[in-house]
């Protein structure tokens, strides 16, 4: 049997490791990578080429969104599973304009990332059951039919969108432009045209914006939320589960 293989894209290791022990008694789906970071995942969905990607939203260097619209435009054969700490719409929306395949609360996941792997595998859009109804079926007709849900935010380019993430993330612009491999001259054009696409003119604004947007999420110390548990210790079944309720609160705007 040929096994359904996923790659992980996570930045905090305790949650990957988390996510390996819920898919690790499954003998139909196999980890094969894991990514901490947006553009990592990016590469390894374009070498290792996973049936499947599950992708946090809030991951450093390239956002989920922004590389799930990557992925979904240079190797269209993978599929992505959003697995997220938001449920509201605005989120969902995004995720599904951007190309993903389905959207999975981590609150949930525990219970049914298995499940939506799967499904997402056959073909089939897959939503949390904490969505409500009316959003669930609205967002699967959407996805049938080829037509994706009005856009929330204004347009941006990938390279904006990551310009924006390295602002919020408090890089100064000579470090945007050595991440980036081009000039700091390139990098101010960039952050004017942001400014200006958004209507915002101060570094704080562009900050909460890409905060609200989820492209950059304030998360508290995995340590204040999961006491003791210790990365090198195997994760059982209800730890994991555990893990993967409390370590990650919804952003409230």
């Amino acid at each position: 049997m040929k096994r359904i293989t996923v790659l992980l894209a996570e930045d905090f290791a305790l949650v990957r490791e988390a996510l390996r022990a819920v898919l690790a008694g499954e003998d139909d789906i196999e980890v094969v990578g894991e990514a901490e970071t947006g553009r990592e995942a990016l590469l390894l969905s374009k070498t290792l080429c996973p049936d499947v990607v599950v992708m946090d939203i809030s991951m450093p260097l390239l956002n989920g969104l922004e590389a799930t619209r990557q992925i979904n435009r240079t190797v269209p054969s993978v599929k992505v599973l959003i697995l997220s700490a938001h449920s509201d719409r605005a989120y969902v929306e995004q995720a599904t304009v951007q190309g993903a395949a389905g959207y999975v609360t981590k609150q949930s996941a525990a219970e049914t990332l298995p499940k939506a792997i799967r499904e997402v595998h056959r073909g089939n859009t897959v939503f949390s059951t904490g969505l409500s109804r009316n959003q669930h079926n609205r967002l699967a007709e959407s996805s049938a039919e080829g037509k994706p849900p009005v856009k929330t935010v204004p347009e941006l380019t990938s390279r904006e969108v990551e310009v924006l993430q390295m602002v919020a993330e408090s890089k100064v612009n000579k470090q945007i432009a050595a991440e980036l491999g081009c000039t700091i001259k390139t990098i101010e054009k960039h952050r004017h045209q942001l400014m200006r696409k958004l209507n915002i003119h101060d570094t704080a604004g562009l900050t909460r914006y890409a905060i609200a947007v989820g492209i950059i999420e304030v998360h508290i110390p995995v340590s204040q939320t999961v006491g003791q548990t210790s990365c090198r210790s195997s994760l059982t079944s209800s730890s994991s589960s555990r893990v993967l309720r409390t370590a990650f609160p919804v952003f409230s705007r």
